[in-house]
């Protein structure tokens, strides 16, 4: 088969490697599309490693179509050749099959098509993480989504509008704020013309104070604005694009009962991963199939295109998911 490679430069190729063998606990998936992540391109610059058993290549999220099923898959889980499936994979997405064990499976929810599928398990999983597992979100919940353009904003704000919290998000123009509208943010911050810190004063103040934030960018703003936060509560930390470090005021941590909580999803347990995964189809599901979350694609390309779709990423342009489709 074929799967995108990385050069020695840093480059991308459509290339041959080895066929994927099914496992006894696995089934062989046809690759119809593949969603890009910003963890592909950490791994295309080397700081990244799949874990170990993994594919070499890219791609942590794919939709299509199962073509064989082991002999354990099949005594543990009910699914069959001709399943229409999208899955959470360690690594090996950008390829034209996927060898993948039966509990990282899940059903293509109704309405949606292969390109929308594929867009939903990993940002899917880690909303989910973050918001109830980590964040112990609950309805009446006010969060701080930062980066409300993000992909992963894209289905962390309609998830938690979905289960009933109020959403603050922020976005770097009016334009971007226009163009994430559909989403339902209830408040969005121009961080070009509000301080997001003075906006976060004034919500605590007001008596509507964030109970959760899931911050992707960190940086020195997010020292500024963990001052604001209701007691009890949480920051959650998932990645640091703006910066590594911040300057924090300990006494108002420990005054205020905050935790700082450092999560990934690629680094959870395999068993963990597909508890997060059962649950997302129990709880989550219908809200898909109901029209109340989507994903939100922003562009989608062939798979040849690879280094095109990552270089829109790269460069933060995209509102939503950017796919690859596999022919």
């Amino acid at each position: 088969m074929k799967a995108i490679l990385i050069n020695d430069d840093r480059s991308l190729r459509w290339d041959d490697v080895p066929d994927p063998v099914c496992g006894a606990e696995d089934c062989m998936v046809k690759i119809e599309a593949a969603a890009l992540n910003r963890a592909d391109l950490m791994q295309r610059e080397g700081d990244y490693p799949p874990p170990p058993g993994c594919p070499d290549w890219m791609g942590l999220e794919i939709a299509g179509t199962i073509t064989e099923v082991g002999e354990e898959a099949a005594k543990k889980s009910d699914w069959k050749v001709g399943d229409k499936v999208c899955a959470l994979l360690g690594g090996g997405g950008y390829a034209q099959y996927a060898n993948v064990k039966y509990d990282m499976l899940m059903p293509v929810p109704k309405n949606c098509s292969m390109v929308e599928a594929a867009a939903i398990p990993e940002a899917f999983a880690t909303a989910y993480l973050n918001l109830f597992i980590e964040g112990n979100i609950k309805e009446g919940d006010t969060l701080l989504m930062n980066a409300g353009a993000s992909g992963l904003a894209s289905v962390v704000i309609p998830m938690a509008k979905a289960f009933g919290v109020r959403v603050i998000t922020t976005v770097l123009s009016d334009e971007i704020a226009d163009s994430i509208k559909h989403l339902n943010a209830d408040v969005v911050v121009n961080t070009r013309k509000e301080n997001i810190a003075e906006v976060l004063k004034r919500e605590l103040e007001e008596g509507h104070p964030v109970d959760v934030a899931i911050d992707c960018l960190g940086g020195e703003i997010m020292g500024k604005c963990i001052h604001f936060l209701k007691h009890g509560a949480r920051w959650i930390m998932i990645a640091a694009l703006a910066g590594t470090k911040t300057e924090i005021d300990l006494k108002n941590i420990y005054v205020r009962n905050v935790r700082i909580v450092g999560s990934t999803l690629r680094s959870r347990t395999p068993e963990m991963k597909a508890q997060i995964l059962k649950s997302l189809v129990e709880r989550v599901w219908p809200k898909v199939e109901g029209g109340e979350v989507k994903p939100t694609i922003y562009k989608v390309l062939p798979i040849q295109q690879a280094e095109v779709a990552q270089d829109i990423l790269y460069r933060g342009e995209n509102v939503g998911k950017v796919v690859l489709t596999v022919e």
